[in-house]
């Protein structure tokens, strides 16, 4: 079933997928216009739907982010066939108190010298539109699912899906 949710239901489904996933691939475009992936932990989802992270300020993607601001965020979670695709805009923040606001022990095993680390900065990433696929049946329904659309000759349809509208 598609759907396309606009701005209060779409912030609540980005960020009850976000939390229930967590990991990202954090896609920018480098100077070579390559797409260059790599797996990033949220710190949080705002009331705005915009995610943060924590990064290195001379980190590569941070550079990316300075020249071409426009990015995506890609979510999944096979084991629960559910699936989220971002483009936002992101942005550099070096905000000590946002950062303290933020920090878990965890932040604390990429960044051992804590939040006085100098090179410590957040990444926001200004949520602009989203498409999701939640399916929540489980591997063992959908599995019949797809047997009995493919014995009857239809098209197998489960789960929901849809377009996010955040602005």
């Amino acid at each position: 079933m598609a759907a396309i949710l606009k701005r209060e239901e779409a912030i609540k489904k980005v960020t009850d997928l976000i939390n229930d996933v967590r990991v990202c691939m954090f896609t920018t475009i480098d100077e070579h216009g390559h797409v260059i992936s790599r797996p990033m932990a949220t710190v949080e989802v705002d009331k705005d739907g915009n995610a943060w992270f924590f990064s290195n300020e001379y980190s590569g993607k941070v550079g990316q982010i300075s020249e071409n601001n426009e990015l995506n965020l890609i979510y999944a979670h096979p084991g629960k066939s559910t699936y989220l695709n971002i483009f936002g805009i992101g942005s550099i923040v070096i905000d000590r108190e946002k950062m303290k606001q933020l920090w878990t022990p965890m932040v604390q095993s990429w960044f051992p010298d804590g939040i006085d680390d100098p090179h410590l900065c957040l990444l926001k990433v200004d949520t602009k539109q989203a498409w999701y696929w939640d399916n929540t049946s489980s591997k063992m329904v959908i599995f019949f699912n797809a047997l009995t659309a493919v014995i009857r000759g239809k098209k197998y349809e489960e789960g929901e899906h849809g377009e996010l509208n955040i602005e």
